[in-house]
């Protein structure tokens, strides 16, 4: 039976080390076996589950990747759940991708129980499952695999769509950029529901035959010992835990901090990404540890499309040049493509990476193409061969601590609390965050409010990262002739 890429390498790899954790090993055989009694238990009879939306709510570990790959195998396409959402961004992903099965841990299956039961749709509970005699169906590269969720200039997410031809081409670019190994050693503790933590970390290293040693969180104490013991080749992370780390650095003791450093030094790739790295931090790592970061460029929709050189030059602020498989230009606001040097222009991306389509979204999916081009949303200049970001063509997306956030979507929460008449969303420059959620509200006609009380309401409807971290109420806010808030100058108020 011809099966998937992704799973005859993992056939090759046998007894080698998938996971690990400081109290059990879990090997590639193992990890084929637990994702054919998912498949199994899926598929129930059936022959093929014909691309079926599966959500899944699983920590990071073995079982994550066996529930995924489980999907896979079956013919379904993996909606993973983001394990720190609220009840009702779930809902939102279940109804929008029309998902016909949650498969949920025992840690997790009490969070979502009852809105299964409220939407009627199937949970499946990972540890009643059995291993049971199914023949498999053969997957095409060509068909759907994944939909993952992302804030863009509209005021709901859009699920983003990629097949397995997609995801194996996001694969195999990093692999040969960033010169994988199979003695690699990677802790992942980046979310799995989100596109850094599924393919750079996740699938990268299994696709190689590495060991992965999952954490549920970035465990700042923990991760250091790992690091001191060499546990590790190679560790990824956003620009906030970089900034996290230089300051648990700087707190610690010169002996301590000697022994980190140096343990840092040993690894053999170190990697920024997710959102922008401020050439500061970028330096100031250096200076600590003698690592020179790698900072690349990517979204949820074509996977990485940039990076700084495994060999050569990694320039503090630069996102690199294009990677393999990956055709790159920039556009002009004029229409025209921009041929020289130091120009700006929105980056448009072509190339077998590039996702099939917004889910159930013809319209948005066709106009953010330009004759084939995935129009990015993001401005760049090339300054001697290397791109650098300059920013969104949007002021509607705020990217803080890695996440991609819609301050539509975050407005349209906070319009519906009963003392906001009116509000505006922005990000503003945060050292920690990148960018830090602020908000300018309208109150209603007698109406106070608080920093506290507004963060307290919104946890309840919103994921932690999306809350305001800054407020202002204000009388009126900035409009334009025409009436319209105008968040270039919301920013004045903060």
């Amino acid at each position: 039976m011809n099966e998937l890429p992704i799973i005859d390498r993992a056939r090759s790899q046998g007894g080698a080390i998938a996971f690990r954790t400081l109290e059990k090993e879990h090997s590639y055989s193992e990890l084929l076996e637990r994702s054919e009694t998912v498949a199994g238990a899926l598929l129930d009879g059936i022959g093929d589950l014909a691309e079926a939306r599966i959500a899944f709510l699983i920590p990071a570990g073995i079982t994550y990747t066996a529930v995924q790959w489980g999907i896979w195998r079956a013919g379904g396409v993996c909606v993973p759940l983001c394990l720190s959402a609220t009840e009702p961004e779930w809902e939102y992903t279940l109804t929008d991708s029309e998902v016909s099965v949650v498969v949920a841990s025992v840690a997790t299956i009490s969070k979502i129980k009852s809105l299964c039961e409220r939407l009627q749709i199937c949970l499946l509970n990972l540890e009643e499952i059995q291993p049971r005699d199914t023949t498999l169906p053969e997957i095409g590269a060509d068909r759907r695999a994944m939909h993952l969720y992302t804030s863009g200039t509209t005021s709901k997410p859009k699920g983003v769509v990629t097949t397995h031809a997609n995801i194996q081409a996001q694969i195999e670019a990093l692999i040969e950029a960033w010169e994988w190994r199979a003695d690699d050693r990677i802790p992942l503790f980046l979310p799995l529901h989100h596109i850094h933590g599924i393919i750079n970390v996740m699938s990268c290293a299994l696709w190689m035959g590495a060991t992965i040693e999952p954490f549920s969180k970035f465990d700042l104490p923990a991760i250091l010992n790992r690091v001191k013991a060499d546990a590790y080749t190679v560790f990824m992370a956003v620009p906030t835990i970089y900034v996290k780390l230089i300051a648990a650095l700087e707190d610690t003791d010169e002996v301590e901090r000697e022994v980190i450093t140096c343990a840092f030094a040993r690894l053999r790739l170190m990697i920024s990404g997710s959102a922008a790295l401020p050439a500061a931090i970028h330096e100031k790592w250096t200076e600590l540890t003698g690592q020179k970061l790698l900072e690349r460029y990517g979204m949820t929709e074509i996977g990485m499309a940039l990076s700084n050189p495994f060999h050569g030059e990694r320039r503090p602020g630069a996102v690199g040049k294009p990677l393999p498989g990956v055709e790159a230009r920039l556009k002009a606001e004029s229409g025209e493509v921009v041929n020289d040097e130091d120009e700006p222009g929105e980056i448009q991306i072509k190339g077998p990476a590039v996702f099939l389509e917004y889910w159930k979204r013809e319209d948005i999916t066709r106009e953010s193409f330009d004759e084939g081009w995935f129009r990015t949303g993001d401005m760049a200049v090339i300054e001697t061969g290397y791109y650098r970001i300059m920013g969104r063509l949007s002021v509607d997306i705020i990217k803080s601590g890695g996440y991609k956030l819609s301050a539509l979507e975050i407005e349209a929460v906070l319009l519906e609390h009963p003392d906001i008449r009116e509000c505006a969303v922005i990000g503003v420059p945060d050292d920690t965050w990148g960018e830090a959620v602020a908000a300018a509200v309208v109150l209603a006609e007698g109406s106070e409010l608080d920093l506290a009380a507004l963060r307290e309401w919104c946890r309840e409807r919103m994921s932690v990262y999306k809350i305001p971290k800054l407020l202002q109420t204000v009388d009126a806010l900035p409009r334009n002739a025409m009436g319209k808030v105008t968040k270039p100058a919301v920013r004045d108020l903060f």
